[in-house]
């Protein structure tokens, strides 16, 4: 850490008039913070967190450490170096705040912990392969690593004994893996995450779980004797589920783990002991062939085993991330709501439920005392920020985004319902300009969230808000398919891709027109990931879009098999392609109807995606440019699923607006709707 800087921040800043502020643009890349990763204190006194931003002179993104004042008064930033810093987690006496950083050219992630006291942040590890996770000891003496080890296979690093024999030219990589692709990770081979011991005292580190198994989520018990932990076990190939289990293991090397839940569904998440440590909480899933369409239920099982119990069976809402109250009472979980994301208290004896948060987006919870609790919260009109969380009511801690909004104009965004040709009831949002007139037919922008299985929310959308300062009406449609309506609305889709889901979208533009609301002669379509795969399906289905945006799409499903991520999902959910090919060719109607595309359509993607690969992109530019269709593809270097590098993500936006004026903004109105 450089310096200690402390910045007091009025909890009111005044903002200019009306009149001077401006439309949100694609540079406020570079302006936008993004606040994440609540830790509220030991003592409940401070509240530390993740705040990153895009640097445009380095073109990378930077994440510092920052803590705000329980009280609300103070925001300090507790690391500034050019480095990532993240992952914030306070010791049990209060003293010391450990965080992750690659600082000083490291090459992997290790810990660091800044004395409270004062003075610079010292790094505490150099563990091969770096640091994913960690959580400190009851007692503080200890902390329990998530450590990424290399394949066993790969040469040694530059600093192992035998580096004088490294190769320069790259080995080849053998795979022999079912499940041998990840975005990010790039090729499986043999690398695995375990569980490793370290001494605070000593600076020692001692495997806790080896093994050929994956183990992540790693939790203390309240007596500091045990570690409860996600993995996925068992015999045969593990490749070929998805079923993850909980386990707990007695803190010290050598300890053989003992496995809590057996259920056929993925049983995981964050776990939480309860403060007498006798149970766990976690989420359960659904059976593997649901995969996609998971809803999160709570659970508990009994720390010494038995049979689990699942909380809150009346909630058919999906559910994460639990609390336990102080008295062991009560579990708050995040719930995702049919357009919003709220707290929820479930009793644990009752097994009553309890809504403490309203409209909003609540993203993360911690608990700390009988107070109240730190959350990341959010609106339509309010960027992620950190809030305390007392009796029901929503108390801003961070302001990191006051500057920026005080700046722009925001449009307004309205919830809607609409009904698909099936009579299927289907919820969104509208988001209209700052400057929007009643009675004027506006061009409008179909903009379909990705997922499925997520929806869009009351929470401030960049996307949504740049187009509105466009001039563009926005409408965001949650589809069969996506969570917050249940999970009979979930699983609608299953092996039927492109059907249901094109279905309630073009209900909603039809809603959209029939109010007067959209101008028929100027609709536009667009998404990313499923967003993109849906804007192909919906395109090849219905001729009314002028202009359409595929970001990191597929269409030709038959031969995403054995290129993207998604083999276990592929096979238990329409079988393998000698086995189904008529379904597989079914799910592939946009490339093999190509020919009814007639939409000048964008096509985007990074270069080193392994979820949705960029050959999905690729195959549909060149269809339609075999048809002569207007159509471009716009490739991001070194990007994966999710763009990072702060230039590509201005340019993706400046061509989004482009685009659409194009085709849908005569040339002299262009300017006049901005």
């Amino acid at each position: 850490m450089k310096a200690l800087t402390a910045v007091v921040i009025a909890l009111a800043i005044a903002a200019p008039a009306a009149a001077q502020k401006r439309g949100l643009t694609p540079e406020d890349v570079y302006n936008v913070r993004d606040v994440r990763d609540p830790q509220r204190s030991p003592d409940g006194k401070w509240v530390a967190f993740v705040v990153s931003r895009a640097i445009k002179d380095t073109d990378k993104n930077d994440s510092d450490v920052w803590m705000a004042s329980w009280d609300g008064t103070q925001e300090i930033q507790l690391t500034s170096t050019p480095d990532d810093e993240s992952t914030p987690r306070w010791s049990p006496d209060n003293k010391y705040l450990g965080f992750l950083s690659s600082r000083q050219g490291a090459k992997a992630k290790q810990l660091w912990i800044l004395n409270r006291a004062g003075g610079e942040a010292v790094k505490v590890s150099d563990v091969k392969g770096g640091i994913a996770d960690y959580a400190w000891s009851p007692d503080g003496k200890r902390i329990v690593f998530v450590v990424n080890e290399k394949d066993p296979s790969d040469p040694p690093d530059e600093d192992d004994k035998n580096a004088g024999d490294k190769k320069k030219t790259p080995p080849p990589i053998v795979v022999d893996r079912y499940h041998f692709k990840q975005d990010i990770d790039g090729y499986l081979r043999g690398e695995r995450s375990h569980l490793y011991l370290f001494d605070v005292a000593t600076k020692k580190a001692e495997i806790l779980t080896p093994g050929t198994f994956d183990d992540e989520l790693p939790a203390w018990s309240p007596d500091g004797t045990r570690i409860a932990f996600v993995s996925k076990r068992g015999t045969g190939d593990l490749d070929r589920t998805e079923n993850t289990d909980v386990f707990v293991i007695d803190a010290k090397p050598g300890a053989e783990p003992r496995q809590l839940t057996t259920s056929k569904a993925g049983d995981g998440g964050r776990l939480a002991w309860s403060p007498d440590g006798r149970e766990i909480a976690y989420i359960t899933g659904e059976e593997l062939k649901y995969s996609a369409y998971t809803q999160g239920r709570l659970a508990v099982v009994a720390a010494a085993g038995g049979q689990p119990r699942i909380l809150a069976r009346s909630l058919d809402r999906p559910v994460r991330s639990p609390v336990w109250s102080p008295d062991g009472a009560w579990i708050a979980v995040l719930v995702a709501d049919d357009r919003s994301t709220y707290v929820e208290a479930v009793s644990v004896e009752a097994d009553t439920i309890e809504k403490v948060t309203g409209r909003g987006v609540v993203s993360a919870i911690s608990g700390c005392g009988a107070d109240g609790y730190a959350v990341l919260a959010s609106g339509d009109a309010e960027a992620p920020e950190i809030a305390a969380l007392e009796h029901g009511r929503l108390r801003r801690l961070s302001h990191q985004n006051d500057a920026l909004l005080a700046q722009v104009q925001l449009g307004t965004t309205e919830e809607f319902t609409s009904t698909s040709k099936d009579g299927t009831e289907v919820h969104g949002l509208i988001t209209k300009p700052a400057n929007y007139e009643a009675g004027r037919k506006y061009p409008t922008l179909l903009r379909i969230h990705g997922g499925p299985n997520g929806q869009d929310e009351h929470a401030l959308s960049f996307e949504r808000e740049l187009f509105a300062a466009g001039g563009y009406v926005v409408v965001a449609v949650n589809y069969r398919g996506g969570n917050g309506r249940g999970s009979a609305y979930q699983k609608a889709i299953f092996a039927d891709w492109g059907n249901k889901e094109v279905v309630d979208l073009l209900g909603a533009m039809d809603y959209a027109q029939k109010i007067g609301l959209a101008d028929p002669d100027r609709l536009g379509i667009g998404g990313w990931s499923y967003g993109g795969i849906l804007t192909d399906y919906t395109i090849a289905t219905d001729g009314r879009f002028k202009a359409a945006i595929s970001g990191a799409g597929s269409a030709l499903q038959l031969t995403m098999y054995g290129v993207d991520e998604y083999i276990t999902q592929y096979e238990n959910e329409l079988g393998p392609p000698w086995k189904s090919q008529d379904l597989w060719i079914k799910l592939s109607y946009p490339f093999f109807h190509a020919d009814r595309i007639h939409t000048p359509t964008l096509f985007l993607g990074g270069a080193d995606d392994f979820n949705v690969p960029l050959v999905g992109s690729e195959q549909m530019y060149q269809a339609l440019r075999s048809l002569g269709v207007d159509t471009q593809l716009v490739i991001y270097p070194g990007q994966f699923h999710g763009l990072t590098t702060p230039s590509y993500k201005v340019d993706r936006l400046k061509r989004y607006l482009a685009w659409y004026d194009k085709y849908l903004k005569p040339r002299k109105q262009s300017t006049e709707d901005r």
